[in-house]
């Protein structure tokens, strides 16, 4: 993976920064973040951005989720 600098403003990088910090993420990565979220939710217009967040979310948390097995009583 390469990395190239780019120039934003001080305000964005301020808020970027309270973000990253709170979510636990780096500033470059929150803003990849947002980007990404913007270009999701450019894509399926028709979904919530909640539901897109919720979405990215769960595939994050799907590594550390165990399978789970149902199991019928019988009767």
């Amino acid at each position: 993976m390469s990395f190239h600098s780019i120039k934003i403003e001080d305000e964005l990088y301020t808020v970027a920064k309270r973000h990253a910090i709170a979510e636990h993420r780096s500033i470059s990565s929150q803003i990849g973040y947002w980007a990404k979220l913007d270009k999701l939710a450019s894509e399926n217009q028709d979904l919530p951005v909640t539901f897109i967040k919720d979405i990215l979310l769960a595939q994050n948390l799907k590594e550390d989720a165990e399978l789970f097995e149902y199991r019928a009583e019988q009767i």
